[in-house]
Order: structure tokens, then sequence, then C-alpha cells
């Protein structure tokens, strides 16, 4: 990826949770499966990352994984944790819920980036909420709840940046 965005033609995407796990693996890749779909593959940059390090190295949750493969969307990062120089890799860094988000935007203070730092379902047409729960410590359920926020509100993403 080129180390300066704004050089680039391509847009890049973070998206961040706590561990990495389960909300932004999949965020990850709904979106990029999005991308796909629609043939922009070549036009965007997408990871994902948690503020938390107790996973680094691990694939997505297997709730996250069966979820997503239910849909037909391969999860096939490993976790890793927010590192200062992604605020200057990405274009759009971008939150599952206010606490990560908090934690992104010191971060960025720090760093004094100029990176977009949003909520996830800031770009959700209709929603009833601004955060993508946590399924961590819930049922199957609450994962597929969670796959339905993340696909609405990455649908909107990519319909904003393709607008952009």
């Amino acid at each position: 990826m080129d180390e300066n965005p704004a050089s680039s033609s391509r847009t890049s995407v973070l998206f961040v949770c706590l561990g990495n796990i389960c909300r932004s693996p999949l965020a990850e890749g709904v979106f990029r499966h999005l991308v796909e779909q629609e043939g922009l593959a070549d036009r965007f940059d997408i990871d994902s990352a948690g503020t938390g390090a107790w996973h680094v190295g691990e694939r997505s949750d297997a709730r996250s994984t069966l979820v997503a493969e239910q849909h037909g969307i391969e999860l096939d990062s490993r976790a890793r944790q927010v590192v200062l120089e992604d605020f200057e890799r990405f274009d759009y860094i971008i939150a599952m819920d206010h606490d990560n988000l908090r934690t992104l935007q010191r971060m960025s203070e720090a760093n004094g980036s100029g990176a977009h730092i949003e909520l996830l379902r800031m770009y959700e047409p209709e929603r009833d909420g601004d955060e993508v729960p946590d399924p961590y410590y819930g049922g199957a359920s609450g994962f597929e709840n969670v796959y339905k926020m993340v696909k609405r509100s990455c649908r909107g993403l990519l319909k904003q940046l393709r607008a952009a």
C-alpha cells in the first residue's frame, strides 16, 4: 500500500473493534465482498485491527467465520493491533463502538492524523443505534444480527465512498 494515501487513487479503509476477532474482521470481509461484487477491488485497500492486543495473530472467532461463510464471505485475516502508522496509511478508520472510537481519536490526536475516524453505523440508513454490539459473549443469533448491521452499514459506506 502507498505510504501516503493522499497521493494514491486508492481509498484505504481500516475497520476497528476491541480484539479484532469478531466485528472488525466481519466488517472487513463484508466490505471486501461488496467492493469485489461491484468490480472495484482495484480502488480500495481494506484491513481490520483491534485496539487491544489480546488476540494478535489469531483467526476470526469461529462464530464470525461461520456467519460470514453462511453468506458467501470468506474471513481470512489474522488479528492485529492498531498501530500509529495506521493513522497515516488509512483514509478512513471505522470504529464499531464509542469506546473504540474514543481510543482511536486519542491515538489520532497524538499522531496528528488526517484520517476520517468514524463509527461504522453512521453509514447505515435508518439505523436504530450507532454502535455495532460486541457479540462475543452471546449466542449465534448475536453474530447474525451483527452481520446484518455490518452489511447495511458497509453498503452505505461504499455508496458514500463511490460518490466522493
